[in-house]
């Protein structure tokens, strides 16, 4: 497989999909029941680039759903009046759960994850891509990682810069990995090379791909 030329021919496609936010409504409801029973406190996500599924407003609602819970064990219904305060206050402060962005070391092209939460100070970072600014440091146990395509095995394929590769080598306990992409970026012919590292699962707008 030549994996420049088919990386850009699915980019291309996800660009033009004509129905992508059918199947990106789809892909955050296939997200929200696969987290759903998990104990993971803090997940590592991504910025959405290039025609990319946008995993936060899920991810926002995994957060807000920790609060929910605990006002519905202490017995306190939430009103009008508390649905307000809960929308005008930090969810990050509120929440025991946490959700990361990755923000590139440039010298060692690694990733680090960084809190992030509705309107949290950004900037670009060397690639043009938002980050957080000067939110404090999070380590996932989960982390969703954004597939150009995928294949049997769990393997991806990215953009080519290696950045999760180099990243999952250095994290101890290494996280769970999850992929996400839409279902065109199937490659029933994907091989993997030798410095790939599979994912643990991979979850498309159809349900779970990987593991079968």
């Amino acid at each position: 497989m030549d994996k420049l030329s088919t990386r850009k021919a699915l980019i291309e496609a996800r660009l033009n999909m004509p129905d992508r936010l059918a199947r990106a409504d789809l892909l955050q409801r296939v997200m929200r029941i696969w987290l759903f029973g998990r104990t993971d406190e803090v997940i590592g996500a991504y910025w959405p680039i290039k025609g990319e599924f946008d995993p936060l407003p899920a991810l926002y609602r995994w957060q807000e759903d920790a609060i929910l819970g605990q006002e519905s064990q202490e017995n306190m219904p939430l009103t009008p009046e508390g649905r307000s305060q809960l929308a005008t206050e930090s969810m990050a402060s509120r929440s025991p759960r946490k959700i990361g962005l990755p923000v590139v070391n440039k010298l060692h092209r690694t990733l680090t994850f960084h809190a992030w939460y509705p309107g949290c100070p950004m900037e670009e970072d060397a690639y043009g891509i938002p980050k957080p600014k000067d939110t404090e440091v999070i380590v996932p146990t989960l982390l969703f990682v954004p597939c150009v395509g995928y294949g049997p095995g769990g393997y991806r394929l990215g953009y080519g810069g290696g950045f999760y590769d180099r990243t999952l080598a250095t994290l101890h306990p290494r996280p769970v990995t999850v992929g996400l992409g839409f279902s065109h970026g199937w490659l029933p012919d994907l091989e993997p090379e030798p410095h790939d590292i599979p994912l643990d699962a991979l979850l498309n707008d159809k349900g779970v791909v990987w593991p079968v």
